[in-house]
């Protein structure tokens, strides 16, 4: 997915500037970004050159001016275009089992350690994804069903760390009762 999609999917939430949306990404764990600022200016202005979104530009008392950035009508259109395009597979990549899969030369106590952080790690990002579905900061929520949308959204992503984190700790205790047995 190109990020100009996400950018022009909040743009059609409500005018935002660059740092808003920099802002927007950082805090998301929804709207996950893995880039860096520069890539939200770059996108923004070849979104401007394509003519999907304008730049307003309100100077600001001892600031430097912001540029705040509205979708237009080719905009919105590119993105329902997007929308209603075959869904991609996920991409499916986790560090931790290609660690995982050479853990075997570790102590049982090393493995342990291994896992019980794996652990806790999915268990901060499974009560972080409850505590920000519950708070629903910036979440547009223009109609009932864009708030169940997005409410979906939490939904699986909640899903998806709690049961990393049900397998952890299976793991590892199956990794303690496989140590135990002679």
């Amino acid at each position: 997915m190109s990020i100009q999609y996400a950018i022009l999917g909040f743009l059609s939430w409500k005018p935002l500037s660059g740092y808003d949306l920099k802002k927007l990404f950082a805090a998301s764990t929804v709207m996950h970004w893995s880039g860096n600022s520069n890539q939200i200016y770059r996108a923004l202005v070849e979104l401007h050159q394509q003519g999907l979104v304008t730049c307003e530009v309100q100077p600001q008392q001892g600031l430097p001016a912001r540029k705040e950035y509205h979708i237009t009508a080719a905009g919105q259109a590119a993105l329902r275009q997007w929308v209603m395009s075959a869904p991609e597979p996920p991409l499916l990549r986790n560090t931790f089992l290609v660690q995982l899969a050479w853990a075997d030369q570790l102590t049982a106590a090393e493995l342990d350690t291994l896992l019980a952080s794996y652990e806790a790690e999915m268990d901060v990002h499974a009560r972080m994804m409850r505590e920000q579905a519950a708070r629903q900061l910036d979440t547009p929520q223009r109609t009932p069903r864009e708030r169940y949308l997005w409410q979906m959204i939490n939904e699986n992503w909640i899903s998806f760390y709690e049961t990393q984190l049900a397998w952890a700790r299976a793991a590892r205790q199956a990794s303690i009762q496989e140590e135990k047995q002679p």
